[in-house]
């Protein structure tokens, strides 16, 4: 596991990358500053990778860290979204789980402006 912070509109939220194929080539690129875009309680913004799929999910628990592959993004999932049912986040389609926050997600339902950082921790 690797350890990372990301900075969203200044907020700091602490995570974890997991060992999959996806998250390593996340890691490799790592650091990333990128402004996001909202998409319900969502935030993706686009990354220098270009991964296939890789036992993608259709619905991800709040705090979910995955990997958009048709729009090489990096998505933060927190709650519910426009293709959601009831109060589970749903991506647009299919994501790879690359990691999840540790931190409280509270912070994350007042933001309203995106700009993200995500940078790799020293273990």
């Amino acid at each position: 596991m690797t350890k990372v912070k990301l900075t969203i509109a200044g907020e700091e939220f602490m995570a974890i990358l997991n060992e999959s194929a996806t998250a390593k080539a996340i890691k490799a690129v790592l650091p990333i500053s990128a402004r996001g875009n909202f998409w319900g309680d969502e935030i993706y913004f686009s990354i220098p990778v270009d991964a296939q799929p890789d036992n993608p999910q259709e619905v991800v628990d709040p705090g979910t860290l995955a990997y958009w592959s048709p729009g090489k993004a990096l998505c933060i999932f927190w709650g519910p979204t426009p293709v959601s049912h009831d109060n589970e986040c749903r991506p647009a389609s299919p994501v790879n789980v690359v990691g999840k926050i540790t931190s409280d997600l509270a912070p994350l339902r007042k933001i309203s402006k995106a700009d993200v950082k995500v940078e790799a921790l020293k273990d």
